[in-house]
């Protein structure tokens, strides 16, 4: 009786004293950790799919003294709508630099006319512009410089993790050694196979997807997990991305490519084994347009042009780009210089089984065997290297010049996206839809048709037809799953062959099942907060911005994900050691907070 006393009368003189915050306290706007704190109300935007990643987060800010709402949207369409309405305070967002250079990792982001810019900051843009002229031992310090601005100093992002890459593949049907699981490259299904290889033409590889909605199926209007692997198998490139991120001519459209003395003009000598196809009545068809340097030239100069379509999405990463040619002067490739201390047409000329005896401008007059080549070159404003991993990029895919323009014939300063259908537009592959599918894929595979649930895609009969990079499968399945766990369900009940972005508490189970086989990797995924700059307190209140950045515990979300994330800085991290990094400071936060408070 004595000892309850004794606890009643230290309850009351704490009371008394104002060391403990009642809940009355709080609600009256005074944080939990400090009672002559302000409480912010935090709004945090994200989708369903990261649900667990926004609990962690509420309970670290809660932690904090923060109120927190979460606007969780149930899909990708529905998360873009609350971001452009500006109905948060910070967004979940995830970046994977799927070029594989440090440049793509930043440029699009953190410069202030980058088309999924998060802020416009002019000392960040030029910092940007410095790191792409330099050589990777020099520009160490310099996105070490930037971090330090876009983080710490401004605060405009919040990191949460890296990620690793990890797929499952049933390897009672499909065969394991086929399947690529590159840094950064999407998936390559023309190499895909069966065990059972008689199974190419009567049966579907099935893959899935989480988001079924699609921005656009024109290469240059769409950056986003919706499109990113469709339109890489829709449409070759000049050069490709190795699994671990060399950059190769190897099953692209140039046969070689060629950096000339300077790193300033680059040339790439093109294969003539790839033509357009179409689809007639839910079938590809070879249209027999050859793909040439005709439309290389055509595509490429609307992708660095941001006034070549209505919402171009990836004009900043071609933006290096001053001018695209078709090479018709042989002298040129012999009096130019390579950096390998060749002329450029003997190193173009490296492991061609024909030389390069004629150049013509006319795709219809190419014949490889014969000697009859087209050449593209390529020369930039400034030096630039890291150019070659934006033309791997499935932004630089090549689009038929004749179709593209035969069927956006709108103005495009009067462009309506209710009554205009543009090339690409998702509303003319869509069942049931009014709109004929006029997509033409110069890639391995065109898509036919899609619904909520799939979408159906067949080989393109006339891409490198007799070689390796045939595609094997006749017919691929995307299965639009959004849900994680239905996926991983649908993988092991044999309803998808593969499936990329198995969630790293669940690595265990896949490995135990004895059907599949768990393929790992790390990746250039990070994901991270991103503050909304317009209209918001978070916006020009710098102090509550990093009163929230440093209430991020990262230990916290790699514990659960049982050790499978790594920690991260900005987007640049899995790509550069800046030496930087976040931890997690409760004291420097409440000081923060007194601070926007004030």
């Amino acid at each position: 009786m004595k000892r309850l006393k004794f606890v009643l009368l230290t309850l009351i003189a704490l009371l008394i004293t104002g060391c403990v915050s009642t809940e009355s306290d709080i609600e009256d706007g005074q944080s939990a950790n400090d009672p002559n704190t302000e409480s912010y109300t935090i709004e945090i935007l994200g989708m369903s799919t990261s649900e667990d990643d926004l609990n962690i987060l509420r309970d670290q800010l809660t932690r904090n003294g923060f109120n927190v709402e979460l606007n969780i949207q149930p899909d990708y369409g529905s998360f873009s709508a609350q971001k452009d309405a500006g109905n948060y305070d910070l967004a979940l967002n995830s970046w994977t630099t799927v070029t594989g250079n440090p440049d793509y990792a930043v440029r699009s982001l953190f410069t202030s006319e980058g088309d999924n810019s998060l802020f416009a900051d002019e000392q960040a843009d030029e910092l940007v512009e410095l790191a792409s002229t330099q050589l990777p031992d020099q520009y160490q310090d310099t996105y070490a410089e930037l971090e330090q601005r876009v983080v710490f100093d401004q605060a405009y992002i919040a990191p949460l993790y890296i990620s690793y890459k990890a797929q499952g593949v049933n390897h009672d049907i499909i065969n394991e050694e086929t399947v690529r699981l590159p840094k950064s490259r999407a998936a390559v299904w023309e190499a895909v196979d069966f065990n059972d290889t008689t199974l190419r033409d009567s049966q579907p590889l099935l893959v899935h997807q989480a988001i079924s909605s699609l921005t656009s199926l024109d290469p240059i209007k769409g950056n986003d997990g919706s499109i990113n692997t469709l339109n890489t198998n829709i449409y070759v490139r000049l050069v490709n991305l190795t699994d671990d991120d060399r950059v190769v001519s190897d099953g692209s459209l140039s046969l070689n490519h060629v950096i000339a003395d300077g790193n300033q003009d680059y040339y790439f000598v093109l294969r003539d084994d790839i033509h357009f196809a179409a689809v007639d009545e839910d079938e590809a068809i070879d249209t027999e347009e050859r793909v040439g340097a005709e439309d290389v030239k055509f595509s490429l100069d609307r992708a660095k042009d941001r006034h070549s379509v209505p919402d171009h999405r990836t004009y900043s990463l071609h933006e290096s780009m001053d001018t695209i040619e078709i090479v018709d002067d042989l002298a040129e490739l012999e009096q130019t210089q390579s950096i390998e201390g060749t002329s450029v047409r003997e190193a173009l000329e490296t492991g061609l089984e024909n030389s390069i005896d004629t150049l013509t401008t006319n795709k219809d007059e190419v014949d490889n065997d014969a000697g009859i080549y087209q050449v593209v070159k390529i020369t930039t404003h400034d030096p630039f290297p890291q150019v070659l991993n934006y033309l791997a990029h499935q932004s630089a895919g090549i689009v038929s010049q004749k179709q593209v323009e035969s069927i956006n014939t709108y103005d495009i300063d009067q462009y309506d996206v209710n009554t205009d259908i543009a090339y690409g537009d998702q509303r003319t592959v869509t069942e049931g839809g009014e709109h004929e599918n006029t997509l033409y894929a110069s890639g391995p595979y065109i898509l036919v048709s899609k619904n909520d649930y799939e979408a159906r895609f067949v080989k393109n009969p006339a891409y490198m037809p007799g070689t390796e990079y045939e595609p094997n499968i006749s017919e691929v399945i995307v299965k639009f799953i959004q849900d994680s766990e239905s996926a991983l369900s649908a993988l092991r009940n044999n309803e998808i062959h593969i499936l990329n972005g198995v969630a790293e508490n669940r690595y265990d189970t896949v490995h135990d099942d004895e059907s599949l086989t768990l393929q790992q990797n790390e990746s250039n995924g990070v994901t991270y907060l991103a503050f909304n700059m317009n209209d918001r307190e978070v916006t020009t209140n710098l102090a509550l911005r990093q009163a929230i950045l440093y209430s991020i515990n990262q230990d916290e979300f790699i514990s659960f994900y049982q050790g499978n994330k790594m920690p991260a800085v900005s987007t640049v991290s899995p790509l550069v050691d800046t030496g930087l990094s976040l931890e997690a400071d409760e004291e420097i936060v409440q000081q923060l907070l007194n601070e926007a408070s004030e």
